[in-house]
């Protein structure tokens, strides 16, 4: 597969099949309007389109021109033959791919690693929720970091731990559901030996939410089973963090759960109290990532970590505020802020800075019966702001974001080198963040 602006010859015998893909303007660069680098994407795009079209044809195997940038070149093709068919009889044409000449493989082998920790996490979440449990979800995440046992720890931890642990919240979501809880801890030690405080990653990993007592609407529920997107994008970080052994220790919380309706289940106007020993008034039980994260938050603290990023699908107000563009990002520190930013426009999965407000904070402390109310004071007016100011409640470290991914969640065609279904986002930019902290230490 070629780029439009490409000279070089190739012999006809040894490709009975080329796809010639147009870059663009050469002029293109980092966009200021847009906040990423329009290059970059535009190799994305067109390297994506041309395996593609050749996947239709069944040609087996691409050799790919690097179209001045490898790395970019291996994410459009990684990614975009992506496609979810394990469950399928008929699945589309295996399509293996490869740079067409050795210069920068090193660039190209770092693109695909990208790449790959990406569809690990858009597998994880398009699985169906009787496919991965809490269980199985824990399970497949250790088997992939299996080969990187000697800068890898993994630990599985039970409800019994959770019960000494006094995680009252996130216990509280787990009493509707047969399915036990697991509270997944990753440690990735790459720089062994050393003294530098952790990154520490947060991920929402509700396996299935149904929403509780609080029963969303049947309409597009089984969407749901990708609610676990932050814990899935989190652990697929750490994954490819190790494989390609980034000089940085980052540690990774995901508690693990279904949200389900029982007679067990936790009901609407009930009392729980969080790991720190704040009350919460659940007064709509569908906003339970909140209640999860609360006492995972408070357990990363014990760590010391020099930045603490939590990813979550928190809330449908974060879609309807940025729609699939760019991941809200909400934090107490703009050096935070910054690293993310900078991360962003190189992968062109976007983020973009959204208010912690007191204002927020005053809606969601307003509580009849607690000391906090798990939805806001006027539900329907800022939803993503107050759910971000509930968070913050259990935060004291003075580095901390949260980053809401609901709207990034699934793909339909926005994002041209990604097929519909659910997207992986923003695992490539984690990846660049921890990267790029891990190369300024």
């Amino acid at each position: 597969m070629l780029p439009s602006h490409c000279h070089c010859s190739l012999p006809p015998q040894d490709f009975p099949c080329v796809a010639v893909v147009g870059l663009g303007k050469n002029t293109a660069g980092v966009c200021g309007a847009e906040n990423w680098d329009s290059s970059k994407e535009n190799v994305r795009h067109a390297v994506s389109a041309g395996c593609r079209l050749l996947q239709d044809l069944e040609v087996s195997h691409v050799e790919v021109d690097s179209c001045g940038d490898a790395q970019s070149a291996a994410e459009g093709a990684v990614l975009g033959l992506f496609h979810y068919d394990q469950l399928k009889s008929k699945k589309k044409p295996k399509v293996t791919t490869q740079l067409h000449g050795s210069n920068d493989t090193v660039k190209w082998e770092k693109g695909v690693t990208y790449a790959e920790g990406q569809n690990l996490a858009r597998l994880l979440m398009e699985a169906p929720a009787n496919h991965i449990t809490p269980t199985a979800f824990a399970n497949t995440i250790e088997e992939k970091l299996a080969p990187h046992g000697d800068r890898v720890s993994v630990v599985k931890r039970s409800k019994a731990w959770m019960e000494e642990q006094q995680m009252g919240a996130f216990l509280s979501v787990t009493r509707g559901s047969d399915e036990p809880p697991v509270f997944l801890e990753l440690h990735y030690n790459g720089l062994p030996g050393g003294n530098q405080p952790p990154l520490l990653l947060v991920g929402k990993g509700v396996t299935f939410d149904s929403g509780g007592i609080s029963l969303k609407p049947s309409a597009s529920m089984d969407a749901m089973r990708a609610d676990m997107g932050g814990a899935a994008t989190v652990c697929a970080s750490i994954v490819t963090a190790a494989a390609l052994k980034l000089p940085v220790n980052i540690i990774g919380l995901t508690p693990l759960c279904e949200n389900m309706p029982s007679g067990k289940a936790t009901k609407p106007g009930d009392v729980v109290t969080a790991k720190n020993g704040k009350t919460i008034q659940v007064d709509n039980t569908d906003a339970e990532g909140r209640l999860i994260l609360a006492d995972a938050l408070c357990y990363g603290h014990v760590f010391n970590p020099r930045a603490i990023v939590n990813v979550a699908t928190l809330t449908g107000a974060m879609d309807v505020a940025l729609g699939s563009a760019a991941t809200g990002v909400f934090t107490n520190s703009d050096w935070l802020w910054e690293k993310l930013q900078k991360a962003s426009v190189v992968t062109g999965d976007r983020v973009w800075r959204m208010p912690l407000f007191e204002h927020y904070t005053r809606q969601v402390t307003d509580s009849q019966l607690a000391d906090l109310n798990n939805i806001g004071k006027y539900s329907r007016s800022g939803g993503a702001c107050t759910a971000a100011a509930f968070l913050k409640e259990f935060v004291t470290s003075t580095h901390w974001a949260h980053l809401d991914i609901a709207g990034v969640m699934s793909n339909k065609d926005e994002v041209p080198y990604l097929r519909k279904g659910m997207s992986g986002r923003p695992t490539r930019t984690l990846v660049e963040f921890a990267a790029q902290l891990g190369h300024n230490s």
